[in-house]
């Protein structure tokens, strides 16, 4: 497998990789670093902005703008003015949870689960649904230690989603013009032999790519969860795949070095840098938040 690195600065914790289809440039955050990074998807044009806090998870929205998930709230933010929109805040949220991995879903609305920032990591993790005018749907209630894996099948019938502290994923049936979720199945329970499951993207063929963190492997599963790529990449911890570039047949990964030893550091002196990858297949578009 070929990897090229796209940029060396090493993210502490690496996370959401966003394709923007109508600038041509990758986006993403390195969370414990508090910025936000972007740059073309040759690694040109490399910028970043200073965060007032946490930026833990990001997407598009219909009107060119970002939406954010800080620990304990959803904002809007305008790139090109550095102006935030406050949408909805969390905080009813415990003091040791915080917001965590978030996507936008193809019915339009903001995704975004929580988790225990606690080192025992507890099962108190929930899973949201936020939409244009502010309101917060809670759609899994105290089900997760860590939210994570939000993806959707190219038809936007099928939603993907994980618990990494648990080692399982899940399917749902899922209704773009409701954002219902039903027909719950679990289909795969990875260990830390094949990589705990972090953040993930589907491709063209409904298949679901998952980031091995445990382990530094990049796993792709069908639709049924077996798991038919098993992929050794550079980075001790990868983080999140993300499909973009020209035809999105480019995978882009972070990865973090926060909290990895020493020796795992060694042994791959990539991590906590961006890589870029070809694994034959094209990704599935992502979908933009719906502003009013």
């Amino acid at each position: 497998m070929d990897f090229r690195v796209l940029s060396t600065k090493q993210n502490r914790l690496g996370e959401g990789p966003t394709w923007d289809d109508r600038t041509g440039r990758l986006i993403w955050t390195d969370i414990e670093s508090r910025v936000l990074h972007a740059m073309n998807a040759d690694g040109s044009g490399f910028e970043t902005w200073l965060m007032p806090d946490r930026v833990c998870s990001l997407g598009l929205t219909t009107r060119g703008r970002l939406i954010l998930s800080f620990p304990k709230s959803v904002q809007l933010f305008d790139l090109d003015t550095s102006i935030f929109e406050m949408l909805a805040r969390f905080d009813h949220e415990p003091a040791n949870m915080r917001l965590n991995d978030g996507k936008v879903g193809p019915d339009g609305a903001f995704w975004v689960g929580s988790m225990d920032e606690n080192k025992d990591r507890q099962q108190i993790g929930s899973l949201y649904r936020v939409l244009a005018d502010g309101t917060v749907e809670t759609k899994l209630h105290h089900e997760v230690h860590v939210s994570n894996g939000l993806a959707w099948s190219p038809d936007g019938r099928t939603m993907f989603y994980s618990n990494s502290r648990g080692g399982w994923i899940d399917r749902f049936d899922f209704d773009a013009s409701t954002g219902a979720m039903t027909g719950r199945v679990r289909i795969a329970t990875p260990d830390d032999t094949i990589g705990r499951p972090d953040g993930a993207a589907c491709d063209a063929l409904g298949r679901y790519w998952s980031a091995g963190v445990s382990t530094g492997f990049l796993n792709c599963f069908d639709r049924d969860g077996q798991l038919v790529e098993h992929i050794k990449v550079p980075v001790a911890a990868p983080t999140m795949p993300c499909f973009g570039g020209d035809g999105l047949k480019t995978l882009f990964l972070t990865s973090l070095t926060e909290g990895v030893s020493d020796e795992r550091l060694a042994a791959h002196p990539l991590t906590g840098q961006l890589i870029a990858l070809d694994v034959g297949v094209a990704g599935a578009a992502v979908s933009r938040f719906k502003e009013r």
